[in-house]
């Protein structure tokens, strides 16, 4: 055998050992994954807004100008976006410890240059596949393809503010919903189904809280329609390279594609 064939070959086992470490340290399963995802992403939020709410009770504002602060302010924004974010990282490792797991099961494994092309693939893949959902959406099920989706920041921003609100919609919840979803929540639901099904039922749970983000009310159906090919896409980069890098790149892409056309071209 040959040097080249050797290396190959060497490659090709430790990347087989790799998977099969991977999977063994994964020391939980569907249902705990997903009622852990569910009990934090609700503790994350709501313990997240109760501590912004502290600032307000210490001014004296009354609730109605503590809403409108929470709401408008990017200050306010960016740190309740950030708590919450937090918590959810930090809920999510503290469980996978207290279940003897490692983060090495979840695609918090060491980067590859390669995670760079493979995002980028990503992104050809997802937005096509997007835009024929939504028109087959729109056409044959009704949906409202205007619809506008919340996202908290809705003012008129100066260039620091501006910062804030790319760090708060661009690099923070591509970081903390990669781990959450397709790290944690794919990983115990791959432990005793098929991939596919896995990749779907974490997809959906991604999804359902992007519908009720619709700025008018009621639910925001294109957002989920987005969300769930999002998370379809992510999945399958997350299969393919055993790593979460390359969908959290995908992810930011697809993140600050909107947040450019929101507030820099918009504001031109």
């Amino acid at each position: 055998m040959s040097d080249v064939s050797k290396i190959l070959s060497f490659r090709k086992k430790s990347e087989n050992t790799d998977k099969k470490q991977s999977a063994s340290d994964v020391t939980w399963g569907p249902w705990s994954a997903v009622a852990v995802v569910v009990v934090v992403f609700l503790i994350a939020q709501i313990v997240a807004e109760e501590i912004m709410l502290i600032y307000p009770h210490l001014q004296g504002w009354s609730s109605k100008i503590a809403n409108s602060w929470l709401q408008n302010s990017a200050y306010a924004q960016f740190f309740y976006v950030l708590l919450a974010e937090v918590l959810t990282v930090t809920l999510i490792f503290g469980f996978i410890y207290w279940r003897k797991g490692k983060l090495l099961s979840i695609g918090l494994k060491r980067p590859k240059i390669s995670d760079i092309p493979h995002a980028l693939t990503g992104l050809l893949v997802y937005y096509p596949t997007y835009i024929v959902a939504a028109l087959i959406a729109g056409s044959l099920l009704g949906v409202n393809l205007n619809q506008t989706q919340s996202i908290g920041f809705t003012g008129t921003y100066n260039d620091w503010q501006l910062f804030i609100v790319f760090i708060s919609l661009v690099v923070l919840p591509p970081i903390a919903e990669e781990i959450m979803f397709r790290g944690f929540l794919f990983s115990g639901l791959k432990k005793k189904l098929p991939v596919i099904w896995a990749a779907l039922f974490t997809s959906l749970l991604f999804a359902v809280p992007h519908l009720l983000e619709s700025s008018g009310g009621g639910l925001l159906w294109i957002a989920g329609i987005d969300t769930f090919i999002l998370s379809m896409v992510l999945c399958w980069l997350r299969q393919t390279t055993g790593r979460l890098y390359a969908g959290m790149g995908l992810h930011a892409l697809k993140n600050f594609i909107a947040f450019a056309t929101l507030y820099l071209l918009h504001a031109r």
